[in-house]
């Protein structure tokens, strides 16, 4: 919850069944960051993070809220999630506009990166997890680099402390 936007963040889960190949198409507001008004239940956006989620990336986990300052020494108000997908995106919290999308480290590979223009991910067809494919060495795993461990930002020295898994699958 953020007083200052009276908003409230949440993330949803991911699309069932597991088996990408039954069921087609982005299945829209499945791993989405949602911020939505706490008088009136109306959400100002949905951010879906990953598109037709193939691995179990089930997106819910913290949301960390902070006040930093952008590449033109503006003040921002912004949400940071680190996703089980292993990317960790910021978003203005005011508008849902993605600010950054990085990998934790550099052995995610579902993803090649997040396109900031679209926000959508661009993917690695070598690790998807289609019926005709056998993929090796997915990572991050279905347990994802980030799971339901909570985090925390530290305002004064402006870093965030985050707990990650460095779990791949076959």
């Amino acid at each position: 919850f953020d007083p200052d936007t009276n908003m409230t963040y949440f993330g949803t889960g991911n699309p069932a069944p597991w088996n990408e190949t039954m069921r087609p198409g982005d299945n829209k507001w499945t791993m989405t960051i949602f911020g939505r008004d706490v008088d009136t239940g109306k959400a100002h956006f949905g951010y879906q993070k990953t598109p037709h989620d193939e691995w179990d990336f089930a997106g819910v986990n913290v949301m960390m809220l902070s006040d930093q300052k952008d590449k033109d020494g503006k003040l921002r108000k912004l949400l940071t999630h680190p996703d089980r997908n292993g990317i960790v995106y910021t978003l203005d919290r005011t508008n849902g506009d993605l600010v950054s999308a990085n990998k934790i480290d550099d052995t995610v590979n579902v993803f090649k990166q997040v396109d900031l223009k679209s926000g959508t991910p661009v993917r690695d067809p070598e690790f998807g997890t289609r019926m005709d494919h056998l993929a090796r060495e997915v990572c991050p795993s279905a347990m994802g680099y980030h799971n339901q461990g909570h985090d925390s930002y530290e305002a004064n020295k402006q870093l965030f402390y985050m707990g990650i898994n460095h779990i791949c699958m076959d």
